[in-house]
């Protein structure tokens, strides 16, 4: 569970940051220098990692139980500008949460004397 959070961790931010840049950057530069080559390169690449941060999103919501409409409420965040960092910031603490219910469960499963690996 703990991989897929850094997983899904580093997507956002990877995402996230493209995002900022094409918005604040590359369409401006579109817009009023009629530049485009910005937005071409962040763009595609924006698209391509934002289908990969819903995986990693879906990866981890299944992992730690979340219900359909947080996942959904999280893979929507990547496509709004500074969204995405606030949408990982919750979605961690809660997935940390989780984490530690789980394995505090799996620890309670134990027998007696058997150490946690």
């Amino acid at each position: 569970m703990r991989g897929a959070l850094v997983r899904y961790r580093v997507m956002a931010y990877i995402v996230g940051v493209l995002l900022i840049i094409l918005m604040c950057i590359g369409v401006p530069l579109d817009r009023f220098a009629h530049d485009d080559r910005l937005v071409s390169v962040a763009g595609v690449a924006h698209g391509w990692l934002y289908m990969i941060l819903i995986i990693t999103a879906v990866d981890l919501g299944r992992r730690v139980r979340w219900p359909w409409w947080r996942i959904i409420v999280i893979a929507l965040a990547g496509t709004v500008p500074f969204v995405t960092f606030v949408a990982e910031h919750f979605a961690t603490k809660d997935a940390r949460l989780r984490i530690a219910d789980f394995e505090n469960e799996a620890g309670d499963d134990l027998p007696a004397g058997q150490p946690e690996s």
